[in-house]
């Protein structure tokens, strides 16, 4: 499976509509399978919640990294793998902050620092692809005020800040770089296994 990945340098709001399908490629002409990353205000409208459990809930933050995955490779698509792939990232993630110093815990899909939310994520799938939104908070700003959140540039490891505007890029395609070796890993791990 061939996976293309474009981060965009434009500031753009995640309003929810980003997760319906082929959306990169009628925003960026991406054919395929593909990973879209970009920084920017995330407030979902109530009518793009996919998850039941947030229904009635503020999902919003003033700056987030935005992570939109697309997979067209199942055919018919598959909620159960759409929900593994995004669990998979989840823990690439979480590995690479691990390697900053970065002690973390997740709860499902939701990665949490010092007790306070850094990550949001759904998956969803449609007829034709599955998807994956996965995003980080870049400052505790903007976030719901039932929640307890921190983002990227507050995190601090022995009184250092881990994060800044230098090396956020590469933490950016690091992650997705790790994300679609794992997947093409797999698959060629499968191509090579004999059915029992």
């Amino acid at each position: 499976m061939t996976i293309i990945h474009k981060h965009v340098d434009e500031i753009f709001e995640y309003d929810g509509s980003q997760i319906n399908p082929s959306w990169a490629f009628q925003e960026f002409g991406i054919y395929g399978s593909s990973i879209v990353t970009w920084i920017g205000p995330v407030n979902i409208t109530p009518d793009n919640l996919k998850d039941f459990a947030d229904v009635g809930l503020e999902i919003k933050s003033n700056n987030m990294v935005n992570f939109i995955c697309e997979f067209f490779d199942q055919q018919p698509t598959n909620m159960r793998i759409a929900y593994l792939r995004q669990r998979l990232l989840v823990m690439i993630f979480r590995e690479i902050l691990t390697e900053y110093g970065v002690a973390t815990t997740r709860e499902g899909d939701d990665i949490f620092v010092d007790n306070r939310k850094l990550s949001i994520s759904i998956a969803s799938v449609s007829l034709s692809s599955a998807k994956i939104h996965f995003a980080l908070n870049l400052e505790d700003k903007g976030t719901p005020d039932d929640v307890a959140t921190i983002g990227l540039y507050d995190i601090r490891v022995d009184g250092k800040q881990i994060f800044d505007d230098n090396n956020l890029l590469d933490l950016i395609n690091q992650t997705a770089e790790r994300f679609i070796d794992e997947l093409e890993t797999i698959e060629n791990d499968i191509s090579k296994t004999k059915v029992l």
